[in-house]
């Protein structure tokens, strides 16, 4: 009985061993993420919207009709129709069903979101990287000119900005995108001065290897994890600036549906038509804050300090 329980204790330890060596940093850290409830409730969230967004233009009309460009007879007749089963989210004062076109603009706002921190992050990661790695008077430059833009108010920018080039779906996400890689390149900067340093770097430099192949293979995989985190955070923030400029007729221009323009088209008719506001700020608040949540789950699953 001893030599029973002695052996299956060393097999059990030994698939201990190989599942211990089996485990991966990111294996590690998506079983964190899946414990924590809000992270996994903000992605389902996203998934929904993506998939809403990337399929919306084709059941949407089927289902309400056409929703940017309304026949006019029947348009009258729909005129601000509070919520109902035929019409979830009501009608607008132009007879167009609200819901519809929060669908269409859900495609608008994840998209500028999407490509404005793509953007960003691009910028941000080449320009932190170069300023950490190498340090000296290209660090000091590259930092001084990140000062002034951030020393530079945001908004005013982004609307100075789309005043030259003009509003528009490609301008706006370029103008937020081009803007904002300030935070992202302090960000990388800080998280590569902290990493290459590191030994395993010093022994690729030893080995001869080239600065381009210890940034790309060495230092940036081991900083990405902060990478993924803002920038899962930025798109949210990617798409309140494109509402807020929108709002202000500086983004997405009519007929096209755009959450801001919702709200800034349904604001005259707030007293009698609370659901023109009401319907794309609470879109606008959602998905946002699944953004932010989605991010914060992230920073504690990719947490290297964490515990199971």
């Amino acid at each position: 009985m001893l030599a029973y329980a002695k052996t299956r204790g060393q097999r059990l330890d030994a698939a201990g061993r190989r599942a211990a060596k089996n485990r991966t940093l990111w294996g590690d850290a998506l079983r964190r993420l899946l414990k924590n409830k809000l992270a996994i409730i903000a992605f389902i969230w996203i998934a929904f919207m993506v998939i809403v967004a990337l399929t919306g233009r084709t059941w949407v009309p089927w289902v309400f009709g056409d929703v940017i460009f309304p026949n006019s007879t029947l348009a009258a007749s729909l005129s601000r129709l509070p919520p109902s089963l035929a019409h979830p989210f009501g009608t607008d004062e132009l007879g167009r069903d609200v819901f519809g076109r929060l669908v269409y603009g859900a495609q608008t706002s994840l998209s500028v979101g999407v490509l404005a921190t793509l953007i960003s992050t691009t910028i941000g990661l080449v320009l932190g990287s170069l300023a950490a790695y190498f340090g000296g008077l290209l660090d000091a430059v590259i930092m001084r000119v990140t000062d002034m833009f951030m020393a530079i108010p945001y908004t005013l920018f982004t609307i100075a900005l789309l005043a030259v080039l003009g509003p528009g779906w490609v301008n706006i996400f370029l103008a937020i995108g081009l803007l904002g890689w300030t935070p992202v390149c302090r960000v990388v900067r800080s998280a590569i001065l902290q990493v290459k340093e590191n030994d395993y770097v010093s022994a690729a430099r030893a080995l001869g290897a080239s600065n381009q192949r210890i940034i790309l293979r060495h230092i940036l995989p081991n900083t990405m994890a902060s990478v993924v985190v803002y920038s899962t955070m930025s798109i949210g923030t990617a798409i309140l600036s494109e509402a807020a400029l929108s709002f202000l007729g500086l983004g997405i221009q009519p007929p096209e549906p755009s959450w801001g323009l919702m709200i800034s088209e349904g604001q005259t008719n707030l007293a009698i038509a609370p659901w023109l506001v009401f319907c794309p700020g609470a879109a606008i608040l959602l998905t946002v804050l699944a953004f932010v949540l989605l991010g914060d789950g992230l920073r504690d699953a990719l947490d290297v300090k964490g515990t199971d």
